[in-house]
Order: C-alpha cells, then sequence, then structure tokens
C-alpha cells in the first residue's frame, strides 16, 4: 500500500501528561482510514500535532515523503491535507455563502469578489453545497443552520481548498441519523473520485462499514492497525474499550 501520511516516535505531552506517546503509524493514499481509540487516547492532539495546530515535543511526520514537523497550519494545508475539527469552525454570523468565500480569501469577502476570478470561486463555492446537500441555505446565517449541516458547511469550507488528504474529527458526533448517512455517502462519493479520508469516529458503526484500514490508539501510541474486521476482533482493542 502506498503511504500517505505518515509519523515516526511523535510524541506531545502537556505537563506530565502524554497525550501522544511515540506515535509512529502509517495511513493508506487513495484510502478511508479511522483513527478510533477511547476518550483520551490522543486522537485529536495527534491531529493537531499533524496540522501544525500545536507543536510536538519531538518525532516527525510527514506527508507523501515530505517532511511537515512544525510547518505552520496554512502550509500543511498547502501540502494538500485539510481537515475539520471536533466543533465546528464556522463563522455564525456570515451567511454559508460568505463562509466558504472566506474559506479561500482570508483575507475578507470584499478583497474576493473584487478582484479577477471571484465569480469562479463563488460557482465553485455553489459547486459544493450542492454536492454537501445544502444549496439551498447559500444565503442563510450559519448560526441559522441544525449542526449536522453546519458540520456540512464545514467540510465544504474543507474542500473549497480542493485538499488530497482530508481529516475528519468526529463527522458524526451530534449529528442526526439522516445526515450521518449524508456524510457518509458523500466521503465514499469523494473517496471514489481520489481523496485520501484519515476519520477520528466514536461511531462504531460507521467506522466498520466506511473504513478500508483502522488505526486504534490508546494511551497516546498505536496499539493495533489494519482492516475492520480484524481490528473489531483483536485480544488488545477490546481490552482498551471493554477492559476485558
Amino acid at each position: 500500500m502506498t503511504a500517505g501520511l505518515e509519523t515516526r516516535e511523535l510524541t506531545k505531552a502537556f505537563g506530565g501528561v502524554v497525550a501522544v506517546d511515540h506515535a509512529t503509524v502509517s495511513f493508506r493514499h487513495g484510502k478511508v482510514n479511522a483513527l478510533i481509540g477511547p476518550n483520551g487516547s490522543g486522537k485529536t492532539t495527534f491531529f493537531n500535532c499533524v496540522t501544525g495546530m500545536i507543536r510536538p515535543d519531538s518525532g516527525t511526520a510527514s506527508y507523501r515523503g515530505k517532511d511537515i514537523t512544525r510547518t505552520a497550519p496554512h502550509r500543511v494545508a498547502a501540502a494538500g491535507i485539510g481537515r475539520s475539527f471536533q466543533l465546528c469552525r464556522i463563522f455564525p454570523r456570515m451567511t454559508v455563502m460568505e463562509n466558504l468565500l472566506a474559506a479561500v480569501r482570508p483575507q475578507g469577502i470584499g478583497a474576493l469578489l473584487r478582484r479577477s476570478g471571484g465569480a469562479a470561486d463563488v460557482e465553485r463555492a455553489r459547486g459544493w453545497l450542492h454536492r454537501v446537500g445544502i444549496d439551498h441555505l447559500e444565503a442563510a446565517e450559519a448560526r441559522d443552520l441544525s449542526y449536522g449541516q453546519q458540520k456540512l458547511l464545514e467540510l465544504a469550507g474543507v474542500l473549497m481548498a480542493e485538499p488530497e488528504t482530508i481529516m475528519l474529527d468526529e463527522p458524526a458526533g451530534g449529528v442526526n441519523p439522516a445526515l450521518i448517512d449524508r456524510i457518509a455517502a458523500l466521503v465514499r462519493e469523494l473517496n471514489a473520485e481520489g481523496r485520501t479520508f484519515i476519520v477520528v469516529e466514536h461511531n462504531m458503526e460507521l467506522v466498520m462499514s466506511l473504513s478500508d484500514h483502522v488505526v486504534v490508539f490508546d494511551r497516546g501510541r498505536p496499539i493495533a492497525e489494519g482492516p475492520p474486521a480484524d481490528v473489531q476482533s483483536d485480544p488488545a482493542v477490546l481490552e482498551a474499550y471493554l477492559g476485558v
């Protein structure tokens, strides 16, 4: 399998608490990968270290063979990695369309609309809104959307940057079943089009039905990885989750 995102001995501690502990892991490029584990096992901290949100204390992260350790978030994005967050990061008082335009033009909506090609970005935004299923909400303020719709808006914002790899942090958390199905279908569609996914998720039914490759974290490091069916029956995984 082709490796995409890889880490070697990646470590991050907060005071005396080691959140990511010498984690060496490789995710499959072109596949839907899942990163699972009990609460507090270091999954989100791992995401934050890889995407430049926080600096690891030691170890390395690389993407497609290029070192991205301690790289600023905008440079990680430029390398081809997009991500969503456990709690939606949107602009609640801006419209749905304005949120997407801000995703590709951080210095301001006015600047985007004034520059040559702004209309093309608007049309591209409309295309992504249609893909995620909220194009009818283009003029609505983001704060008026349901939480599930806000998750779809955040994903559309990620897609505006045309990332090759998309890291999703609990995309199904707090979302109703119908929208979970929509998110799952969208991940499958985008993966079939060539995008890689790395998904942190607690919904095991979704993980097992969606993923090609699963990595399990416990206490900040991987304890198992492989196809969903193999991971599901791994004794180390059962012990981590159930204490059996």
